[in-house]
């Protein structure tokens, strides 16, 4: 007979502008399997499982990512209704070439804040340093990667959420802010600091059976 006990899923969604890397990102995460030469079809809505590492002594806890529709135009503060209602937590993706998809997140996390409903909901920032691909037309003026970065560590600090640089192409580059990420979803379990008191209840409640 199973008696493995089956903890809490973290439920985890993962928002941004088009275009900014999201479901290579989570793709990367989960398989592995992204590369300069992969090609994504743009998401509607998708569902990836992924068993993370707590950083506790191998630890492992289970994460339900959710990957969205890329937001555009004047979609920028109508991430839809249902997505700010039931997530556990907030992964907001950036293109630090695109200092547009860094001011989507602004609102984006206005609305978190307005629909979370005085509850604790962590929230991360990733900026997507991507390596680009040979098909990718390169810009034609140099972009201030530097000060888009700096804008957003300013804000992250304001709005006092973590801010992380990641490439997609560089699988191991992920593993942190989701490790954190699961360790503030999962935290340890404490154990009372009244063993006698305990002993106690035990005692009674097998009396009393």
């Amino acid at each position: 007979m199973l008696n493995a006990k089956i903890g809490k899923v973290g439920k985890v969604l993962v928002c941004g502008m088009k275009n900014v890397g999201k479901t290579a990102l989570i793709e990367q995460l989960v398989y592995g399997n992204i590369n300069t030469e992969t090609e994504l079809h743009p998401t509607i809505e998708d569902i990836y499982v992924a068993s993370v590492d707590t950083g506790r002594g191998g630890a492992r806890e289970t994460l339900r990512i959710y990957d969205t529709a890329g937001l555009q135009g004047e979609q920028a503060a109508q991430l839809p209704r249902h997505y700010l209602q039931f997530p556990d937590a907030f992964v907001l993706v950036y293109d630090p070439t695109d200092p547009r998809s860094l001011d989507m997140l602004a609102d984006i996390k206005t609305d978190i804040d307005k629909h979370k409903e005085k509850k604790e909901v962590p929230v991360i920032v990733l900026a997507n340093v991507r390596a680009r691909s040979k098909k990718d037309t390169p810009p034609a003026t140099p972009i201030p990667v530097e000060s888009i970065m700096d804008r957003a560590n300013n804000w992250c600090q304001r709005e006092r959420i973590k801010h992380y640089t990641v490439n997609v192409m560089e699988r191991p580059s992920l593993y942190e802010p989701f490790t954190m990420l699961c360790a503030r979803l999962h935290p340890p379990q404490t154990k009372s600091t009244f063993p006698q008191l305990r002993q106690v209840m035990q005692n009674r409640q097998k009396s009393e059976v």
